[in-house]
């Protein structure tokens, strides 16, 4: 049996702080649903940003987390869909598209690109 973590989730859409008892060997957003508390989500996959937190306090694993580079990991974003309380944990729910914006920003704007370069534009 594995450890069970008191998760804390602040929904700064909604205005909204849930803490629950949440199992380390579950998912954080499959835990809440089946505690009956609605977070956001799209993909289920740690593909997107939909479910994106940062990290305020305490510890996260997050190995499916696809959808989210490295360097924000690192920053203290996660994916709630495909990550595991480590410890008691408090997070914060993030706008997608500033999350998005952070992710792939430095590509927008740029025309189409090629083997890593922008080409010209007909």
């Amino acid at each position: 049996m594995s450890s069970t973590y008191k998760v804390t989730v602040r929904d700064k859409a909604k205005g909204i702080t849930h803490t629950l008892e949440v199992p380390g060997d579950r998912y954080i957003l499959h835990s809440f649903e089946k505690q009956g508390v609605d977070l956001p989500f799209s993909c289920r996959n740690g593909a997107c940003t939909t479910c994106a937190v940062k990290v305020i306090k305490g510890n996260i694993s997050q190995p499916e987390a696809v959808g989210l580079s490295p360097h924000l990991q690192r920053k203290g974003y996660a994916l709630l869909c495909v990550s595991y309380a480590c410890s008691d944990l408090e997070v914060e729910t993030q706008d997608e598209d500033e999350v998005y914006e952070l992710q792939f920003g430095r590509y927008f704007a740029k025309g189409r690109v090629r083997k890593g370069l922008p080409i010209e534009e007909d």
